[in-house]
């Protein structure tokens, strides 16, 4: 049974740092803890941890401030769930976790902590940051350690800018554009000739060098591409407002006049921009 220690921190509103660990690890009690908790495994909570994250970037981009310390907290709690999990499995401890980020912060910011010059530009700093990086990853394959879980427009500009270290880039957008119109050529080749496969793998080639794209043009592709979408949320759902005036559902409607209200609701934003 919990200690009444233990039951004084868990309910202990100042317990800080402290009192989360000791609710994780009542969770994960084989004994006493919740059963749902105990069964999970790093593989079942990851998808959770992706998720939170995502969730924390949706707060941010909607600069929903009071949301944030709910979000942020939902995914420290992920840390915390995998760093139990790792203890009950004798392979680490929470204590490791802050040690390692900590001495991590420490190296890759000698201009801060150690006798390096902080008059350098933030793309020098950059610059920096992904040598210290190399060297801690020691000798290795230039793609070596960009991570497969990332989304994959993230993961495509990551490995496109490992590439371009080495050299293996294209000067300037002006490349990158006319890759892409020769990738728009073959897409459309593909679909009116060749196989759903090779469909596929056109349009997965186009992706790439819009990523490629928004590196070059130095944008995030995840979130212009997050923008667009809650865009294109906000303008169909001004279509569905105006024909619900009119007594109407979207499937009571036509392209024609569900395309003539989204650029009325596109007139719209610009008249409050």
């Amino acid at each position: 049974m919990p200690t009444n220690d233990s039951d004084r921190l868990v309910h202990d509103a100042n317990g800080g740092m402290p009192r989360l660990l000791e609710i994780m690890r009542r969770l994960r009690d084989p004994a006493t803890g919740c059963p749902w908790d105990i069964e999970q495994t790093f593989a079942t909570i990851a998808p959770y941890t992706l998720e939170e994250a995502h969730e924390v970037g949706d707060a941010i981009d909607r600069q929903a401030w009071a949301e944030l310390p709910g979000e942020l907290g939902d995914l420290l709690f992920q840390v915390v769930f995998h760093a139990q999990m790792a203890r009950d499995a004798g392979l680490f401890g929470f204590d490791d976790v802050v040690t390692a980020i900590a001495d991590k912060m420490v190296a890759r910011h000698p201009h801060v902590f150690g006798d390096e010059s902080r008059n350098e530009s933030p793309d020098q700093q950059t610059v920096d940051w992904e040598r210290i990086k190399a060297a801690e990853r020691g000798p290795a394959r230039v793609l070596d350690g960009v991570a497969l879980g990332l989304p994959a427009l993230t993961r495509a500009v990551k490995l496109q800018k490992r590439a371009a270290r080495v050299g293996f880039d294209w000067p300037s957008t002006d490349e990158v554009l006319a890759k892409m119109r020769e990738e728009m050529a073959e897409l459309v080749e593909a679909r009116d000739t060749l196989t759903e496969a090779e469909v596929f793998e056109e349009f997965g080639d186009l992706m790439f060098v819009m990523a490629n794209l928004a590196r070059h043009m130095k944008i995030d592709p995840e979130a212009a591409l997050r923008a667009a979408n809650a865009k294109f949320t906000r303008r169909f759902q001004r279509i569905e407002d105006w024909l619900a005036q009119a007594g109407k559902t979207p499937d009571q409607s036509d392209l024609a006049e569900m395309d003539d209200l989204w650029n009325r609701a596109k007139a719209e934003e610009k008249t409050k921009a």
